[in-house]
């Protein structure tokens, strides 16, 4: 599995004998060689195209010196913020700065900047004037490609194209992307000159695009008119698709955004081809005396299954990353992968994931959207599973089970996300039953998120019964193989929405279930996600409809404490909250109360004197 890294350093390019090179990559995670992580597996793509790659990774963005150490690159640099948007890296859903950063060496904080795509770029301008081309990538240029809602400002950003100056921006899965403009750029042809790759955006003065268009509202458009806003953001939705969708036009000033249809998703050979890149699957050895790279240890022994997601989370931005399509590799990539893994010196035996976005998604949701694309305005499995749903799971569980007849495996655990309305869908239910027999390391998780149904919906979640039937035949399957096993359930406080009302339904249910969460996330508003058009404008951009937003700290803090209300610091918390919702009777001593009485109330006074004055 070992193989050489990508050159970090001018001294690396001389020991390869190299004096020039093709392309530079900069990046704001440490380098971790290993096809979970972007930027190396873009430098993968190139370096299997015939091109000399250097990689830059976190450099001092305080001036230009990082950027220039290694030289120009012949045709272009290439800039991603990471595996993560560089303000969620860096800050909170409450705004505060993290302490720690998986992503860097020792899980030190503060190695990229704010806003990192756009201070990179600027220092490469520096470093390399007179129009070194420059094309940026990565989740955090592909959720902000068009004017989006910044949380961290509290306003309407333009483009992220416009602010960093790149000449193109790559969105997607860049893989397809980067062969064709690194294919042009080695012909000659000039980057002002690539307008037609899809996957791509670029900024012009006039409208040349090459695909057939929809204009969406400008940026002055949707700073200025919320409904606006979530009219762009439903045009962007609907024509983020391989098959149907069309390039979206958005106008800034006197140019224009043109962003290009979205990339054919890789199919089963072609993931194959990238998984199967001569990764090291480790971080550096430039990082071995600053604690390692934490990252690395939730995928050393995992294997990437497939991509996209039909799963359709209103708060999830994968949709409009990977896309709504599914695809997988092969079995007998996967299995090589495996092999491969039983021959690493600290491989215990353990497959730690087999997945994806969602680990029981393996093929496109129906035939249809192969020749049609993705219905517009409907979701797969909501509110209910489309009858069209292709819920047959045996893919899946033939892979798992060659997996653990592999010589050298001793399980293969299932950590990605399970979808439970889709695996429940399936009617067969072996693959249920075999993960809980053999691919649980002791407990699920599954993500519920809520139970209000008017939260659900606007999350794009199923039906609370959906969950409670699932919870009831995983009890039962557990007890049937004699597995001692837990469900950990994914909740969210102050999505839009949810009322204080519907918070206190939600703190009501899990007490009444003896479900007694450890974690709770807030909704972060991250660019990219319908749940964040909802939190901005107050409207469902899926069908214009208004919707209550919890907006103010208090309430959020309200809203978090309650779906924690066992814990003793949450208690004064919990109390005004129950006052503040006209829900007092969850006051008291009873199983279905949700906090005690403060000492000296009537009702402390009650329980402990028997009503006796004193």
């Amino acid at each position: 599995m070992k193989g050489d890294f990508l050159p970090v350093s001018r001294e690396d390019m001389v020991s390869r004998g190299w004096y020039w090179y093709d392309f530079l990559l900069v990046t704001g995670d440490a380098y971790v060689d290993h096809p979970s992580f972007g930027t190396p597996l873009i430098g993968r793509v190139l370096e299997a195209m015939g091109f000399r790659v250097a990689l830059l990774a976190q450099p001092d963005w305080h001036d230009c010196t990082d950027f220039a150490d290694m030289g120009r690159p012949r045709y272009a640099a290439m800039v991603s913020a990471g595996n993560l948007d560089s303000m969620v890296a860096r800050y909170t859903a409450a705004k505060k700065v993290r302490h720690d950063d998986f992503y860097s060496p020792g899980k030190k904080a503060g190695l990229r900047p704010d806003r990192a795509c756009i201070v990179y770029c600027n220092r490469l301008r520096e470093a390399f004037p007179g129009g070194l081309p420059v094309i940026v990538g990565g989740l955090e240029a592909s959720l902000r490609r068009f004017a989006h809602y910044d949380y961290w400002e509290d306003s309407v950003r333009r483009s992220e194209l416009f602010d960093c100056g790149a000449d193109l921006l790559v969105y997607g899965m860049g893989e397809r992307a980067t062969r064709e403009i690194a294919a042009a750029l080695r012909g000659g042809t000039p980057i002002s000159e690539i307008k037609n790759v899809r996957g791509t955006a670029r900024i012009a003065k006039e409208n040349d695009c090459g695909f057939d268009f929809v204009e969406c509202p400008s940026w002055e458009e949707v700073r200025s008119d919320k409904k606006a806003f979530a009219l762009a953001a439903k045009i962007q939705y609907d024509e983020h698709d391989a098959v149907s969708g069309k390039a979206v036009v958005q106008r800034c000033g006197d140019r224009l955004l043109i962003v290009n249809p979205p990339a054919a998703p890789l199919d089963s050979a072609s993931l194959d081809e990238v998984a199967e890149l001569p990764f090291t699957r480790e971080p550096h050895p430039m990082y071995a005396d600053k604690g390692g790279v934490p990252a690395i240890e939730e995928v050393r022994f995992s294997i990437i299954h497939n991509r996209g997601c039909f799963g359709a989370c209103c708060f999830c931005s994968l949709a409009f990353h990977q896309g709504r399509t599914v695809t997988s590799r092969s079995h007998q990539s996967v299995l090589r992968e495996a092999e491969k893994m039983t021959r690493h010196p600290e491989f215990k035996g353990y497959i730690s994931d087999v997945g994806g976005p969602t680990a029981n998604f393996s093929h496109p949701s129906c035939e249809k959207q192969l020749e049609n694309g993705m219905c517009r305005g409907r979701a797969c499995l909501f509110p209910k599973p489309c009858p069209n749903l292709d819920a047959d799971q045996t893919e899946y569980l033939k892979l798992l089970r060659k997996l653990r007849a592999l010589p050298g495996i001793k399980k293969v655990f299932v950590r990605s996300g399970i979808r439970y309305d889709y695996l429940m869908c399936d009617e067969s239910g072996e693959l249920f039953a075999e993960l809980v027999k053999h691919h649980i390391s002791g407990q699920i998780k599954i993500a519920p998120e809520h139970c209000a149904p008017a939260v659900l919906g606007r999350m794009g979640k199923p039906d609370i019964g959906v969950f409670e039937r699932f919870m009831e035949k995983y009890r039962r399957l557990s007890g049937r193989y004699g597995k001692e096993q837990y469900a950990v359930p994914y909740l969210m406080s102050s999505h839009p929405g949810s009322t204080l009302q519907d918070a206190v339904e939600l703190a009501e249910y899990l007490n009444r279930h003896g479900i007694k969460p450890m974690q709770v996330q807030d909704f972060y508003p991250t660019p990219g996600t319908l749940s964040t058009c909802m939190y901005y404008t107050g409207i469902d951009p899926r069908d214009m409809s208004e919707v209550y937003v919890p907006r103010s700290r208090r309430e959020k803090e309200l809203q978090r404490a309650l779906l924690q209300w066992y814990r003793p610091e949450n208690r004064a918390l919990v109390i005004e909250a129950l006052k503040k919702a006209g829900r007092t009777d969850l006051i008291g001593f009873g199983k279905h109360c949700l906090a005690r009485p403060d000492r000296g109330s009537g009702r402390y006074e009650k329980k402990h004197t028997g009503g006796r004055k004193k």
